[in-house]
This record gives structure tokens, C-alpha cells and sequence, in this order.
């Protein structure tokens, strides 16, 4: 059965845990695992008896194509093994105290429910709240009377002994608690360390692409030939960069740090000399990325000419065998399921200062971009590529990912090529 019940509970009360869930600090920001939550509780309650099969969520849940392979297609599985760690974290935090337990046993998509028994309430003898200290003895046999009254004493003569220490002396100052080991050991600590070992916190620069018109009758691109600079709005930003912002602001709060946000239109050459820099967004949106050291090997360009002229592409300078020189993400004649993305850390223009890249074609890929720096085992995967990083320091380099996108939702990433500099 779906439903584990040791205790009477209505169907609102099983919605209502898993809505207490998505709204987490767990699974905020995770759009595709609330999806897949919210599909595995509805299939548990309406139907009890039947498992729900991978394709099953992979063209319901995600979008797949009827022609779905799980034996070649992992997303699915990774997907649920994310949610699992989600369902940990949350009950080993925000919900240690919920009445309701929800799993997703390891092997099987069969989502469960389980209602924790209530723990017995100890019994307390009524009328002694306004009673005196004489009544209430009276009411305890004599043998607990005097062990109430040896515990008495020695507790008002453990008082007395720490009054007199804390007179003669003042206590040590507490020391500040170590961090702890999720916070200083890891791949994502030894990937961020650059943004995390100083004093400062590092700037978060996010794109926001210059617009003109208004949203209620149409918007579009700002073009500095044929539009009026003062009919420009700087104040939209993709899907994408809002949710990848909040990514970064998760990992960083991990290792015990925090971030400073600022829009491109915003940003200064003063910010590159004084502080590290991690750029969300393409530098076709986020124009700021124009002024300052950029990626080398994997570079943004429009397509010249073809049926994909105009469109924006990664371009590949030194491709080695078996690689692309360029890449795209899907038509926009089409859903967009596919998006290039590159993440770059290079050296920033003052001494001893970094400049992390995270940006895709479109606002999906730059999410994509983002979760894929957040996690620690693609991060583990990517610190292999680069050598020299395992054992020291990281080095400055450049990386090509590939993002699977399904419904606007980053569902998997994939490391296609690396580059030391």
C-alpha cells in the first residue's frame, strides 16, 4: 500500500504535509522535484495499488517523448534520488516535529505516507497549582517526600558553590563553534574557496537586457539604432537568473558565507577592482561581462548567416576531436528542450581577485549553469577535469555544459569539455 497509516488521517491532511514541504527551504527553488513530489502524493492517494513506472513520470511529469528509453535516459532516476535527499534534509530539520512522514523508498517510485503516534502526555495532579508547598507533600508517599527533600538540598547547595566560583572569578568566554564538517570539507567548499577565504563576500552581478515598451501592450529588445535611450526599461531579468540567484544564495549559506546582489545596469570597473565577481547571465543580456577579462575558449557569438542566423551560439575555439566547434540551443521554432552553457572562473584585473561565469544562451541554460556549480557531486566531476585541482588550489579554467530543459525546467546537466588556462 502507498499509505502507511498508524493513525487515522484524511487525504487534506496528506496534501497539506506535502504542501508544507514544497514550501521548505528544502525544496524552494527546485520547481522540477515540487513537480515530481506533488505527482508521486496525488498517484499514492488516487491510486493506492498501482506503482507508478518511470516512463510513466517521464512523459506525465517531464515531458518525454513517447519513444522514452529508461535503460539510455537516467533523468528520471537522478531526479528521484534528489528528491529522496530533499524528503532527508527536510525531516532532519524543519520537519523533525511533523506529525506526517513522507518517503520514497530506495528501488521504487511508490511514494508513502506515515503518521507518527502521538507521544503519551504525562499526567499531572489537578489543584495543586494554587496549593501550598505543605499540601503538595502531602499528597507524596513519605519515602518520595524525603528524596524530594535530599534532591532539594543538594540543589541549593550546588547553587551556592557556583555563585561562590562565579564571584571569585569570571567564566572563560564561550569560543565560537567550529564550523561544521558539511561546511569545510567537500567539493562545492574546495570549488567556491576562491569566493569563500576572504574577508569580503563576493558580488553576485545578474543580467537584466535592456527593453523598451510596456508589458501591458508588448515588449522587445532594445535597439541603440532605431529606439530612444529614454524610453529603455533595465528592469527585467529571465526566470532562470531569479531561481539560479537563489541556488548560489543556498550553496553559499552551506559553507557558511553569503553573497552581495546586483544588477548589471548597476554594476561599475569599481566593483571589478575591489571585490571577486560571479556573473549570472549571458553577455548578450548581461552586458556588463563586455568590460571586464572574459572566457578564451568558449565563446558567445551570433550565428552569421544559415537558417539559424541571428541566434545566439557557444562557439568552441580550439575544439579537440570528437567535439563540435558550435554550439546551439533548440530552434525557437521548436520546445526548447536542449541549451548550451559555460562556466568559467578567470582572473579578475587586480591582483588576488576572481571572476566566476555562469552563463547560458538562453535563461534556462544559465539556470542549468548555476545548479550545476551547486551540487556537489557535478562539481566533484568537474574539479577532476581540471588539472592541477585536486590537490591544491583551484586553477583558473573554462567548461562547456550541456542542459536538458523540459516544460522551462533544467532537468539535467551534462559536462562536455573542459579547459585549463
Amino acid at each position: 500500500m502507498a499509505v502507511t497509516r498508524t493513525l487515522a488521517a484524511a487525504p487534506e491532511q496528506f496534501f497539506q504535509q506535502i504542501d508544507n514541504i514544497i514550501k521548505s527551504h528544502s525544496l524552494r527553488g527546485s520547481e522540477s522535484l515540487c513537480k515530481l513530489l506533488q505527482y508521486l502524493a496525488k498517484q499514492a492517494l488516487d491510486h493506492p495499488d498501482s506503482p507508478v513506472k518511470e516512463y510513466q513520470i517521464a512523459t506525465e511529469v517531464f515531458g518525454r517523448p513517447a519513444d522514452f528509453d529508461p535503460q539510455s535516459d537516467s533523468t528520471i532516476r537522478v531526479q528521484a534520488g534528489r528528491l529522496r535527499m530533499k524528503l532527508a534534509e527536510y525531516y532532519a530539520g524543519e520537519g523533525a516535529t511533523d506529525p506526517i512522514l513522507v518517503k520514497i523508498p530506495k528501488g521504487s517510485y511508490h511514494l508513502t505516507f506515515e503518521v507518527r503516534p502521538l507521544e503519551p502526555q504525562l499526567q499531572t495532579v489537578p489543584s495543586r497549582e494554587a496549593a501550598p508547598p505543605s499540601a503538595v507533600l502531602e499528597t507524596v508517599p513519605a519515602r518520595w517526600r524525603i528524596a524530594f527533600i535530599l534532591l532539594l538540598a543538594g540543589f541549593i547547595t550546588a547553587l551556592v558553590v557556583l555563585g561562590s566560583l562565579l564571584w571569585n572569578r569570571r567564566l572563560p568566554e564561550p569560543a565560537m563553534a567550529a564550523p561544521s564538517a558539511t561546511r569545510t570539507a567537500g567539493p562545492l567548499a574546495a570549488f567556491w574557496r576562491p569566493f569563500t577565504s576572504g574577508v569580503e563576500e563576493p558580488w553576485v552581478i545578474f543580467s537584466n537586457a535592456a527593453f523598451v515598451g510596456r508589458p501591458e501592450t508588448g515588449m522587445r529588445y532594445y535597439n541603440s539604432r532605431a529606439d530612444s535611450k529614454a524610453a529603455v526599461y533595465d528592469h527585467y531579468t529571465g526566470v532562470g537568473e531569479v531561481l539560479a540567484i537563489h541556488a548560489l544564495d543556498d550553496a553559499f549559506g552551506t559553507l557558511g558565507r553569503r553573497i552581495r546582489v546586483k544588477r548589471g545596469s548597476l554594476f561599475t570597473l569599481d566593483d571589478v577592482k575591489n571585490n571577486n565577481l560571479i556573473f549570472v547571465g549571458s553577455p548578450s543580456e548581461n552586458l556588463s561581462l563586455l568590460d571586464i577579462p572574459g572566457t578564451q575558449e568558449f565563446v558567445f557569438q551570433r550565428v552569421a548567416s544559415g537558417p539559424r542566423q541571428g541566434d545566439l551560439s557557444i562557439v568552441s575555439k580550439h575544439p579537440k576531436p570528437g567535439e563540435a566547434g558550435t554550439y546551439l540551443a533548440s530552434p525557437s521554432s521548436a520546445s526548447l528542450t536542449e541549451d548550451y552553457s559555460v562556466v568559467g572562473l578567470v582572473p579578475g584585473m587586480e591582483s588576488g581577485r576572481y571572476v566566476m561565469i555562469l552563463a547560458g544562451t538562453t535563461t534556462f541554460g544559465t539556470q542549468g549553469a548555476v545548479e550545476f556549480v551547486c551540487r556537489q557531486e557535478s562539481v566533484e566531476k568537474l574539479l577532476h577535469e581540471i588539472p592541477g585541482s585536486g590537490t591544491g588550489p583551484i586553477r583558473p579554467f573554462e567548461a562547456l555544459v550541456r542542459v536538458k530543459i523540459a516544460r522551462g525546467v533544467p532537468v539535467e546537466t551534462e559536462l562536455v569539455a573542459v579547459r585549463a588556462r
